[in-house]
């Protein structure tokens, strides 16, 4: 069985026939893959553009490419945005990463009130931060995607209000919701945000702000997710019954 050609990050397709694949990139694909002359690989800018490529020569750190097929794809419509609010440990990073696996198209950290992971604004705070949009980036070259999802800086609530407010739908994830995921009309375009509450749940405050905004409250199923999975599952239940799938 053949195996699939890895993916590697550059800044943008080259227009040339050859280019040269250096930096961390060209470490990895040299050193640590150690991809030899006649290897295939796909590089692509993370915003949709890929080109099919093989392995001409091979340098300390670097390889020399030459470009087979170039191609494209269109972001999915509609578009999901996840609202994760912050987890502890490496559990937020799970959380990313099977959501990036799945296809989500933004990711953005919520400082939610009953959060016990606390992202403060200095060095500890950017270094988390950090860890989650390396998680994005890894994932998606995994999942062989041709679109990382940027990670945004976190937000309060106030600042998820405003993303709900300009969203196409809100879906409010909480597993003693009346309603299923099955029972909402999704748009076909647009963004649709899934809020993803902290272990302790989100508080009755921050819900009624979010459904003062236009969110809407539902159930994945009958089981209780983790934090750290229910996006994942709810992002693959909207690749089914949205378009993006098909």
């Amino acid at each position: 069985m053949s195996s699939v050609a890895p993916v590697f990050l550059v800044g943008e397709i080259p227009d040339a026939e050859t280019f040269l694949l250096d930096g961390p990139e060209g470490h990895h694909a040299a050193a640590v893959r150690r991809l030899g002359p006649g290897a295939a690989l796909t590089v692509t800018d993370g915003a949709g553009a890929g080109a099919s490529c093989v392995v001409d020569s091979v340098a300390r750190d670097a390889l020399v490419l030459r470009i087979s097929r170039r191609w494209s794809s269109p972001e999915p419509a509609p578009r999901i945005v996840l609202a994760q609010a912050l987890v502890k440990g490496d559990r937020g990073e799970l959380a990313v990463e099977l959501a990036t696996e799945t296809g989500v198209d933004a990711v953005v950290p919520w400082r939610a009130s009953r959060c016990v992971a606390r992202w403060d604004d200095g060095p500890r705070g950017a270094k988390a931060l950090a860890r989650w949009r390396s998680t994005a980036r890894e994932a998606a070259k995994q999942s062989r995607r041709l679109w990382v999802p940027p990670v945004a800086d976190p937000v309060s609530t106030a600042g998820l209000v405003s993303l709900v407010s300009a969203a196409a739908l809100t879906v409010v994830l909480d597993a003693a919701a009346p309603s299923g995921l099955t029972d909402l009309t999704l748009p076909a375009d647009g963004d649709v945000v899934l809020v993803v509450g902290p272990e302790g749940g989100i508080s009755d405050s921050e819900l009624a702000l979010l459904r003062d905004a236009g969110a809407q409250v539902a159930r994945l199923g009958p089981t209780v997710l983790r934090a750290s999975t229910a996006a994942a599952a709810a992002i693959a239940a909207l690749g089914v019954l949205t378009m993006r799938w098909r």
